[in-house]
């Protein structure tokens, strides 16, 4: 069962759209937990061997597509496993039924569905929830960021010397040599440390609650990010593009880390 409350500062209109939101992401949230740590769990590949689906990425997702289509039919999606439907409507869903897939085929806990609602392409509800964990960070648009209930706030750290980071590889990694390789070992000698959870969701949301000052990842896909980047700007940390070229390649910092973090990942000298 999630932890969750409606705040009471998100406007009437948002209130039911966020109870949506955690509708769908329990219902998730509860085919994952049916398959987790189970023998002989069906899974495939999608682009390379380092990129993984499951059955429990394909059901979860057609419980969240079908409340969709039920409760919102005007609304578009963008979803990983299915793609796009009417993406360029007012309101648009953006979903990851299973973020985190290759730990959840391997019986690792970081994994979880994150959920946003787009309004003319601008995130303003946010739910990522990670079942076996037992942690539902949401974020409102204006209104702040919440993990179980509890109002969540990015880390205050200003020593680069003290600071414990996030990063993940790409999967193109071993045809494409801009691969973050460069930038971990160019990091990796200025922090406490750094972490490669596997989903970017989470890295996102532990930004935003404080258990990591930063995260940086290259080439990720929309749906990697739309509520982790939501829920971890309403916590204070500042989310921003740091490459063109790369799909969605980002960084997410608290704001005393934000600018050294720019140059250890931009300046190939240090």
């Amino acid at each position: 069962m999630m932890t969750t409350k409606i705040p009471t500062n998100i406007s009437q209109d948002l209130q039911p759209l966020l109870k949506a939101a955690f509708a769908m992401a329990e219902e998730a949230g509860d085919i994952h937990m049916r398959y987790f740590r189970t023998h002989n769990l069906q899974q495939s590949t999608k682009l390379n061997d380092s990129d993984v689906v499951t059955i429990a990425d394909k059901e979860s997702e057609a419980v969240i597509l079908n409340y969709i289509h039920t409760h919102f039919p005007d609304h578009g999606i963008i979803s990983e496993e299915s793609g796009r439907d009417h993406e360029d409507r007012e309101w648009r869903w953006v979903i990851d039924p299973l973020d985190g897939t290759t730990n959840f085929a391997m019986g690792l806990p970081p994994f979880c569905v994150s959920i946003a609602l787009e309004h003319n392409k601008e995130a303003v509800v946010a739910v990522v929830f990670a079942p076996y964990l037992k942690e539902c960070f949401y974020a409102v648009k204006g209104a702040g960021a919440w993990l179980n209930g509890n109002p969540i706030h990015c880390s205050d750290k200003a020593e680069m010397s003290k600071a414990v980071v996030a990063t993940g590889m790409p999967y193109d990694r071993n045809d494409n040599s801009d691969n973050n390789l460069a930038e971990i070992s160019r990091m990796a000698f200025r922090v406490r440390g750094i972490r490669r959870m596997g989903s970017a969701a989470i890295d996102l949301c532990y930004t935003a609650a404080g258990f990591f000052d930063a995260y940086w990842e290259l080439n990720l896909n929309r749906w990697d990010v739309a509520a982790g980047q939501l829920i971890a700007a309403e916590a204070g940390a500042i989310v921003e593009s740091i490459r063109s070229d790369r799909n969605h390649s980002i960084l997410a910092s608290n704001p005393h880390l934000l600018s050294t973090m720019q140059q250890i990942l931009s300046d190939k000298t240090i």
